[in-house]
């Protein structure tokens, strides 16, 4: 006969494995997603995120994109006419490149991105924002959206690789050489601010060249390869000061800000100077503090 310490002892243990079997039930029962949930979410927006949650992939749809408007995009016209151009090749089924677009912070590689989903989200452009830590998950994206009739662009936004990351070889994959095909839908954009994806550094070549390595140039070539597996490589660099200030005076036009032309330039290059220098992000970034100050001012 247990006493009532022991008891109350081995109640607590049998609650705790009751709770542990009930978890075990859960897990054992969770349905992973069916073509029909998939089509469900598909349907129900022009943007979407993949996330993986207690090991299920899903594609969440994004309800409040944030999209810009091509003309909206100052200093950057021949990127965005080929990237637009690009795009409606894709959508007319015709042959049409990945694109890494790289270069400077803030100087509107992912503003490009938006502006090509809002200027064609109509004619059935759709886009998945996909992370670097998803990439093992690509064979499954693409399986999932084979037979959907929209075109879908997978976005990595700065995107980058570590040299000791070996993930990169499944983006490599998707893009050329994997033994799966690519379906014709399906299109990978991909900003970064790293011209090859992977940092480029004098002392790894020149531990590259004392190592093991037979034939050290090989080794260098590999970790270069995967953004010669876009088609398009577009640059971004920082914008000139006419350039600055035409961004500038245009958001100000656009939000209808009561301020004097004059006034305008000489506040935008101080802001330019204490700021990130000069670039699209930062002229929006003054625009938006110019606009907050005048709405208090008028309170």
């Amino acid at each position: 006969m247990l006493d009532l310490e022991a008891q109350q002892s081995v109640m607590a243990i049998l609650t705790r494995m009751d709770a542990i079997l009930e978890k075990v039930d859960r897990l054992l029962t969770v349905q992973h997603p069916t073509e029909s949930d998939d089509n469900q979410a598909l349907d129900s927006a022009i943007a979407f995120t993949w996330q993986r949650i207690d090991g299920r992939g899903r594609f969440r749809a994004v309800r409040h994109v944030d999209l810009i408007r091509l003309d909206d995009l100052l200093g950057i016209e021949r990127q965005l006419d080929t990237l637009a151009r690009n795009t409606r090749q894709f959508l007319h089924g015709a042959p049409a490149n990945h694109v890494l677009l790289w270069g400077e912070r803030g100087c509107g590689k992912s503003s490009a991105v938006k502006a090509v989903l809002h200027a064609y989200h109509r004619d059935g452009l759709r886009l998945i924002q996909v992370h670097r830590h998803d990439l093992l998950d690509l064979p499954e994206i693409i399986e999932r959206l084979w037979e959907r009739r929209e075109r879908y662009i997978l976005f990595y936004d700065d995107l980058s690789f570590e040299a000791e990351d070996a993930s990169f070889k499944e983006l490599k994959a998707l893009l050329e050489g994997g033994i799966q095909a690519r379906p014709e839908n399906v299109l990978v954009y991909a900003t970064s601010n790293r011209r090859h994806l992977l940092p480029d550094r004098f002392a790894d070549r020149q531990a590259t060249i004392t190592d093991d390595e037979v034939h050290p140039n090989e080794a260098i070539q590999e970790k270069l390869s995967l953004a010669d597996r876009f088609g398009l490589r577009l640059g971004f660099y920082q914008i000139d000061q006419p350039t600055y200030l035409r961004i500038v005076g245009h958001l100000a036009q656009v939000r209808a800000l009561p301020t004097d032309a004059a006034a305008l330039e000489r506040e935008a290059l101080r802001w330019a100077m204490s700021a990130a220098g000069r670039s699209g992000r930062s002229a929006r970034q003054f625009i938006d503090d110019l606009e907050g100050r005048l709405a208090l001012r008028e309170e």
